[in-house]
């Protein structure tokens, strides 16, 4: 039997009404944090969901107050039936932050998608961050006008049908296939990470736990000059964090190279955590935590 991941701080479950739909966030209390101080809002990727920022919540400072949200339709946020449009984010995104820190500049790690979520609108809403940490946020490669009517055409025939997402015999074997896809993991990490990302049936089955309409293309192509328009109103500083294992950089052909970030970003910090893929703050939460710290005492 796999052992159980130790956690050092216990999270509180909080649940917040976010322009109209419920969103579960986990929230690790600071234990000197000062009352009203806001706290530092942690921003998970694609299929993740906030509760697996634990490995790096017990790497960070006792003292930090924390904040994980689940985005709409992942984890235990609630589902959006028409679909989900990366502008949403943004707008769910000012609600918390109006929600947790009225009034304030706040701290955002964001990882992945919510990196690039973190980046983008560090520059639509500059006086609504002081400090951003990207971790693997990078953009997306730029999708050319001619790809438009072929993606329209996908987007509409995948409506046609209901997506569904796989499910597997026992958590235990879920915790097998996510060793094989990250090797990276340790068991204990691995097991915590596969409770948190599913949901158990009643014949003892487990789904993963987001909307499968998530899985849907999106018909709007990704416009990268449009992303680094909004990177280059940042007045935040940016520390800006790859995994060195990280494949994801290579799909960017050198479009998230620092040097090249640095043209529209101009307070970036580049960092590499060594032994770490693309889920580097679960291969090596202490490593990034570490980066963290300092940036956010600097």
């Amino acid at each position: 039997m796999t052992d159980r991941y130790r956690m050092l701080r216990l999270p509180q479950s909080l649940r917040l009404d976010v322009r109209g739909a419920g969103h579960h966030c986990s929230r690790w209390a600071g234990h000197r944090a000062a009352p009203g101080a806001a706290p530092v809002l942690l921003l998970h990727g694609y299929l993740d969901c906030g509760a697996t920022f634990q490995f790096l919540a017990d790497a960070l400072e006792p003292s930090r107050h924390l904040l994980a949200p689940d985005w709409r339709g992942f984890g235990d946020s609630e589902w959006s039936p028409q679909g989900y449009w990366f502008p949403d984010y943004f707008a769910d995104l000012e609600a918390i932050v109006d929600r947790v820190a009225p009034g304030q500049a706040v701290d955002l790690v964001g990882h992945s998608m919510g990196g690039n979520i973190a980046m983008m609108y560090a520059g639509i809403r500059p006086e609504r961050v002081r400090r951003l940490v990207s971790l693997e946020g990078f953009g997306l490669p730029g999708g050319t006008p001619e790809r438009a009517p072929g993606r329209y055409r996908e987007w509409l025939d995948q409506w046609r049908t209901s997506p569904s997402t796989s499910v597997f015999p026992s958590l235990e074997a879920f915790t097998t296939v996510l060793r094989k896809r990250d090797p990276r993991l340790p068991a204990d990490r691995a097991d915590f990470v596969a409770r948190a990302w599913s949901e158990l049936l009643p014949d003892g089955s487990v789904r993963p736990r987001f909307d499968p309409a998530h899985k849907r293309v999106n018909p709007i192509l990704y416009r990268r000059e449009e992303a680094a328009a909004c990177w280059a109103a940042i007045r935040a500083p940016v520390l800006y964090v790859a995994g060195a294992e990280s494949e994801f950089l290579s799909r960017l052909q050198g479009g998230g190279d620092p040097e090249r970030m640095r043209q529209w970003v101009p307070h970036l910090e580049p960092r590499v955590v060594e032994a770490a893929g693309h889920m580097l703050h679960h291969h090596q939460p202490a490593a990034v935590a570490r980066l963290i710290e300092e940036f956010l005492a600097d």
